[in-house]
């Protein structure tokens, strides 16, 4: 599938540590599109990821899809059916945990900045990030598979670092430094 396919607003869904800033970010920089990382939404800024309200959250979630041109990254199903609603192409991430788990320990400990970080923040690893990645997530694949398969949107589901890789190359991306 081309990017344009995707149109000027694209979600993309995948679990924690896929790669979902950092492909928001390169599409974003590529198509001259508002890059939107909910977790930037869901948690302050300058705290150790600390949850905003539910209805704080919802109202910045909505403004932003308002917008004409984005990409938006992130799950948070509390908001997705009015995202859907507004978005024109969907990309989902289906990678495997251990790609995940690694990812997020590389990141932790290795990258002082990355797409989607928090304000302000720095990233530790945290037992409940460890097992939101080892526990939670691979429940919830059998959901984003659903959303995927539900979704009448042009649509494409990567499911390995390798695919993610290629449609970088195909697509013309380039990853944040």
């Amino acid at each position: 599938m081309d990017l344009s396919e995707l149109g000027d607003r694209i979600c993309i869904l995948g679990p924690s540590n896929s790669g979902k800033s950092t492909l928001a970010q390169a599409i974003g920089q590529k198509c001259n599109l508002e890059v939107i990382h909910l977790d930037q939404f869901y948690h302050w800024p300058h705290t150790n990821w600390d949850v905003r309200p539910r209805d704080e959250f919802v109202a910045l979630h909505d403004a932003a899809i308002s917008g004409d041109r984005w990409v938006m990254d992130g799950n948070y199903t509390v908001c997705m059916l009015q995202r859907f609603q507004r978005a024109t192409g969907l990309i989902v991430l289906d990678v495997s945990t251990l790609t995940s788990l690694v990812r997020y320990v590389y990141r932790t400990l290795f990258q002082s900045h990355r797409a989607g970080s928090l304000e302000g923040g720095r990233d530790s690893l945290k037992w409940a990030m460890l097992h939101r990645i080892l526990v939670i997530t691979p429940k919830n694949r059998k959901r984003y598979t659903q959303l995927f398969n539900q979704a009448e949107l042009p649509k494409i589901r990567l499911t390995s670092r390798r695919e993610i890789n290629q449609c970088y190359l195909d697509w013309g991306l380039q990853r944040a430094l």
